[in-house]
């Protein structure tokens, strides 16, 4: 009776093995799966930066032959010193800077201190205001793009930066978001101490506040720049002398009504991208430590 019994508690051993290299196949086989998605994914969204940076080197032939080579024969470096002459490509960097820094101060600015009022001080209505204020985000811009040009002409601001400038020091309802968000994070005992020891509203602010906010408001300045820089439009409709030019217009002047210089364009293109570039590998672990700590916390 023993034998039977050595058998039947056996036979189950070697299959439960089995069981648990056949899930651990299945395992890798789905990893590997992914990671050949995410590859794919990935090169799909480099390539277009890699043909920028290879049209940018090909000579005005070659960038339209049949088929098109993916790479350049005689790389042709100095397209990029070409391409800063036939536009004036610094002084439109210079001013692309020029606005992105002023809105950087506006925004950062006034959106603290909106947001410090909707999350830190109790005032009736408070959230009901904060409600219409942030349902404003689903306004679309275009609605308000014919009312603020008549309004910017009307007070003689067409043809300056003011238009592009002025607005970011009334805050910005997805930014005052943010850091509302994460000001409501702060415990309470921390502004009731500093208000028991007699400072006021701007020296919470200012010292207690502030310093706890920083990953916060270098996430909100790093939004910012990147809107302003990539920003089209705006500078299309208001900015109307040269002078004034950002660069994402200066980038059109490659483009005239006998062709285009395509590989001045795409040259001009790879250098304004490279603040950007910099900025990302300098910042990002600022960046999302700013979007982890302003999550949807209550």
């Amino acid at each position: 009776m023993a034998a039977p019994q050595t058998i039947r508690t056996a036979v189950p051993a070697p299959v439960a093995i089995d069981w648990r290299q056949n899930r651990i196949i299945i395992e890798r086989i789905k990893q590997g799966v992914a990671y050949v998605i995410c590859t794919a994914m990935a090169l799909a969204f480099v390539f277009p930066l890699y043909w920028l940076v290879v049209t940018a080197l090909k000579t005005d032939l070659e960038i339209f032959l049949v088929p098109p080579s993916i790479l350049p024969v005689n790389p042709q470096w100095q397209n990029f010193y070409q391409a800063t002459i036939y536009i004036d490509f610094w002084r439109f960097m210079f001013n692309t800077f020029a606005i992105a820094a002023l809105s950087i101060i506006g925004t950062v600015t006034s959106c603290t201190v909106i947001a410090y009022g909707f999350a830190r001080i109790r005032w009736p209505g408070r959230n009901i205001i904060f409600l219409i204020y942030l349902s404003t985000i689903m306004l679309p811009a275009q609605v308000t793009l014919i009312p603020l040009y008549i309004t910017y002409r009307s007070m003689g601001w067409v043809g300056t930066i003011l238009p592009l400038v002025v607005p970011s020091f009334f805050g910005n309802p997805f930014f005052v978001f943010l850091l509302r968000q994460f000001l409501m994070t702060i415990p309470h005992e921390l502004t009731d101490a500093a208000r028991i020891d007699g400072a006021s509203e701007v020296g919470i602010l200012r010292y207690v506040v502030l310093p706890l906010v920083r990953p916060a408001l270098a996430t909100v300045a790093l939004f910012t720049f990147v809107n302003v820089y990539r920003d089209y439009l705006a500078p299309l409709i208001y900015l109307q002398n040269q002078d004034q030019w950002t660069i994402s217009l200066g980038l059109k002047m490659f483009q005239n009504m006998y062709g285009a210089q395509w590989q001045l364009m795409m040259a001009a293109s790879t250098l304004a991208m490279l603040p950007m570039l910099i900025l990302f590998f300098l910042t990002q672990r600022t960046f999302i430590k700013g979007i982890a700590l302003t999550g949807l916390k209550e």
